[in-house]
């Protein structure tokens, strides 16, 4: 069975730089982001990218990944055919190694890849966070008929040190390639992200296995010597979030993005999920000005207003300076900023914009109806803004004249 591209997860690095975190697991699963492991991303690109067939390398301490990959059912990589693979070193017929680095990882696994027989192999790093598309960069590569694409970001100056530097002509193609340089020439760093032409790459991992003075590593040795020996090498421009996590600082850091107000990286996305082995939506998200007491919250909420002896399901919204108490506030709510919402049922997926009022409970018409005063709004509905519903139960027939998603 023929795949167009194959993934290739080098996720087997010690990752000593983490310290204490790596002591007893594989860099790729240290926790990140209250319910996530760092693999979850990277993982979750391939399945939302279409890519189904993943080989998984691993090597140091790979216990707890390989437990936590599983069949990798949690991305909806669980395939008859293929599916998520992991791929340990191992001793053949002329014996065995550990990988001697990110090139050499690759090596070792070509008959993975045979087995596989992909057009294109795409090469991934398993501790980056970052959401990407992976369809659009060989969508690049096709158009371009490049032997080799590496993902690229702008980076600071002052970061600059710590990547393999390129310089792209005006058609996007690498005409410069410097690993880790002290001065570096330009900021526009390789993501460790490539995708190769399978020949084109077979060819090169061939002859740098039999360099004696080879580290046998992507960055160092594979691409410089690909654009040294003329090969079409382009660079994809990534714009969006993405962090390499290799220090205790950077993993810090790149936690701390989630708790801005407006993060670059948006973990609520229902288009894009990032998904892991523990299920369900991401943590809650509560800002700092947030007053909450006597609550039930599920997870997925993001919280920005204040809330009060209420319920809130999975998934809800509640925007700056909206007020809920008394309420129960049903998967996928969206309550607007400022709103006010007491004593109410919010139905599904139920839109409040700004400033709406519903507050049923001071109009003494409805305080004997059958519902005492709660008022009920249906699941899809949307309420405009700075509309005001008082009259409880009712308001379930004045959804007919209010517009809907």
């Amino acid at each position: 069975m023929k795949n167009e591209m194959v993934a290739m997860i080098l996720a087997g690095g010690q990752g000593s730089r983490l310290g204490a975190l790596t002591k007893n697991l594989a860099k790729p699963v240290v926790s990140f982001g209250g319910k996530y492991c760092i693999i979850d991303f990277v993982l979750s690109n391939c399945s939302n990218s279409g890519i189904s067939t993943v080989g998984v390398v691993t090597q140091y301490k790979p216990l707890a990944l390989n437990s936590y990959i599983g069949n990798g059912a949690a991305w909806d990589l669980d395939r008859s055919y293929y599916g998520v693979c992991l791929l340990p070193p191992y001793m053949g017929s002329e014996g065995g190694e550990w990988f001697k680095g990110t090139a050499n990882a690759i090596y070792q696994n070509i008959s993975y890849i045979d087995l596989c027989d992909p057009e294109y192999v795409l090469v991934l790093s398993g501790d980056h966070v970052y959401k990407m598309d992976y369809a659009k960069m060989l969508d690049f590569h096709k158009l371009n008929n490049a032997d080799a694409t590496v993902a690229c970001i702008e980076t600071s100056w002052e970061e600059a040190s710590r990547f393999g530097i390129m310089d792209l002509n005006d058609e996007g193609r690498i005409i410069d390639f410097e690993e880790k340089p002290i001065n570096p020439k330009s900021n526009l760093a390789s993501m460790g992200i490539y995708i190769f032409s399978k020949k084109y790459l077979y060819s090169h991992l061939e002859a740098d296995e039999h360099d004696p003075k080879s580290a046998h590593d992507f960055g160092k040795n594979i691409i410089p010597n690909m654009l040294h020996s003329g090969g079409k090498v382009f660079g994809y421009k990534f714009n969006s979030y993405w962090r390499d996590i290799g220090t205790i600082s950077s993993l810090w850091e790149a936690n701390m993005d989630l708790l801005k107000i407006d993060p670059e990286l948006d973990l609520f996305d229902k288009m894009w999920v990032i998904s892991s082995k523990k299920k369900g939506r991401p943590s809650m998200f509560i800002e700092q000005a947030t007053t909450i007491s006597n609550c039930l919250i599920d997870e997925g909420c993001r919280i920005k207003g204040s809330v009060d002896n209420s319920i809130l399901s999975v998934d809800v919204m509640v925007e700056n300076e909206a007020k809920i108490t008394n309420s129960i506030l049903m998967p996928g709510a969206r309550i607007g900023k400022g709103a006010v919402v007491n004593k109410a049922f919010i139905g599904p997926n139920a839109i409040i914009e700004d400033n709406v009022v519903i507050d049923s409970t001071k109009n003494q018409k409805v305080v004997d109806s059958d519902y005492c005063g709660i008022t009920v709004i249906g699941d899809n509905a949307h309420i405009v803004a700075g509309a005001i519903i008082d009259d409880g139960g009712r308001a379930v027939s004045l959804l007919n004249s209010l517009r809907r998603v």
